[in-house]
């Protein structure tokens, strides 16, 4: 039963419970659903109900007297029904018998026929725009004062507009993490294997990957030293049909001269000063698979005939032995040389080149995607925060803007070691910008840029980014609390609003 308070005092015993549980409660659906129970038991409510608009709709958020499916069913349109045509005009509204009202829709279908029942909805008025609406069904009798109840329900959708945006504040950062996540599984999807970048140039790079892969064409990868020539190598191999057969990997560079054509090919026992015993290469340790040859812009004239002969007849030798040998190799090659200039100066074969350049595939400069920077620090903090055991959740910002600020010129391989780096140093949950190698607390060496990568950034792009991530840390510790995270940052609420409309940080 209802604890019916006639006296005089009703508004402010309602108004000193609602304003206590705003104090005490942080949640904010547990606010609104805590504020309609002080309704139930304060007031002849029978059924009770907080909307949220987003966009052009309106649903329920807390309700008392409707089960779950009664709330679902609470769903209307800016402008439709009563609710409706009060979230549109921001005006309230008050049916005395709602059986008489043509109007009104019952769309959770809680109300009985004949049942003599007013219904109050009052807007709910943040930032001068209506995020919401409170209404009540009440219980009519010879002592109920309709105009009364009408005005206290908007004082108290006056005093809860914070706990509503808050609440919507949390719906849209949901429905964000929705769409990042539906984002980053389009992203697997489209990625065929270990790569990190979303940026157009390396959209481009899981294309071609994906058209190549299916065949047995060879493959040639460029790109500077540290972009992640291997793992696009690794990708046309897993997106292949010989992803269960062995790949083989060679780095031409790191071979010397004299024991690359044994490590190639093999050789027989005796051949050489120290082969003790018979040893097969890696074209044959890769027949049925696929053989991957690094740096092949090193290798030796000498060594190049030997290995356009293997790409155009799949046959080759031991070393020390005369006999012919096949291997059916998917062959992939990669260099970081210019093999045009390597060409021009008579230091490799016209006819391996265009052997070779059947489909090049070119990595680029990290430099070049700087929109990848961020991602792929995240991805290589997570990747170490394993490894070392550590639970680091954040760069700072000053991090942040030393990491884009950074030409790269180790590329990828130099960020993942400055990762590495920063999260062996850090003593807590974040990264700061002493955490980073000296080489990127250098301010000579580049223009900061903006968080796209795209162009450099000016000093305000710069305090606004700072600003930014000021505030937004701030909300999420208070949580979403414009007042509490106001007093954090040591500003007004007034001044908090104006900043976060200003950075776009809510609607305007």
């Amino acid at each position: 039963m209802n604890e019916i308070n006639r006296s005089p005092d009703l508004e402010m015993v309602v108004l000193k419970e609602i304003s206590s549980a705003i104090v005490n409660e942080r949640n904010g659906t547990a606010l609104l659903r805590h504020i309609l129970d002080v309704l139930y038991r304060r007031m002849k409510m029978l059924r009770g109900t907080f909307t949220i608009r987003r966009g052009n709709d309106l649903m329920i958020e807390a309700s008392h007297g409707l089960d779950e499916q009664e709330m679902k069913r609470g769903h209307y349109h800016v402008g439709e029904g009563i609710t409706g045509h009060v979230a549109e005009t921001g005006r309230p509204h008050v049916i005395e018998d709602i059986s008489r009202d043509s109007r009104f829709l019952n769309r959770t279908r809680t109300r009985k026929s004949g049942e003599k029942v007013a219904f109050i909805c009052v807007p709910i008025i943040h930032l001068q725009q209506v995020i919401g609406t409170l209404s009540i069904d009440r219980a009519v009798d010879r002592d109920t004062d309709l105009e009364r109840d009408q005005k206290l329900l908007e004082i108290v959708g006056n005093i809860v507009g914070d706990a509503l945006a808050a609440s919507l504040q949390a719906h849209e950062e949901h429905a964000a993490l929705v769409a990042e996540n539906e984002k980053l599984r389009e992203l697997l999807t489209t990625n065929p294997g270990e790569l990190i970048g979303n940026c157009s140039t390396m959209l481009q790079v899981y294309e071609q990957i994906r058209q190549v892969a299916p065949s047995d064409a060879t493959v040639l990868i460029r790109g500077s030293s540290g972009t992640g020539k291997e793992l696009v190598a690794r990708a046309v191999v897993n997106l292949s049909g010989r992803k269960d057969k062995p790949l083989v990997t060679l780095n031409c560079a790191a071979m010397p001269e004299n024991l690359l054509e044994s490590e190639l090919f093999g050789h027989e026992k005796g051949s050489f000063t120290g082969a003790t015993s018979r040893r097969i290469g890696r074209a044959e340790a890769a027949d049925g698979g696929t053989l991957f040859l690094d740096e092949i812009g090193d290798l030796s004239l000498q060594m190049q005939v030997k290995l356009l002969r293997f790409l155009q007849e799949k046959t080759f030798s031991r070393v020390g032995s005369n006999r012919e040998l096949h291997a059916d190799v998917r062959f992939i090659a990669a260099t970081s040389r210019n093999l045009e200039e390597l060409m021009a100066a008579n230091k490799f074969r016209e006819d391996l080149y265009y052997r070779l350049n059947i489909f090049p595939n070119v990595m680029p400069d990290l430099s070049k995607r700087k929109g990848d920077v961020m991602l792929l620090a995240e991805h290589f903090l997570s990747k170490f925060n394993l490894k070392y055991g550590k639970d680091i959740k954040r760069l700072s910002t000053p991090a942040i803007n030393m990491l884009m600020a950074y030409h790269w010129p180790g590329n990828v391989r130099e960020l993942e070691n400055c990762m590495e780096r920063a999260v062996i140093t850090a003593q807590d949950d974040c990264i700061y910008g002493y955490n980073l190698p000296a080489s990127l607390q250098m301010p000579s060496h580049d223009v900061p840029y903006s968080r796209d990568g795209e162009a450099p950034a000016d000093l305000p792009t710069m305090v606004d980014s700072f600003e930014r991530e000021l505030i937004v840390a701030a909300l999420k510790r208070s949580p979403g609390n414009m007042s509490a995270a106001a007093r954090e940052l040591g500003i007004s609420p007034r001044v908090l609003h104006y900043k976060m409309h200003r950075l776009g940080l809510q609607k305007s």
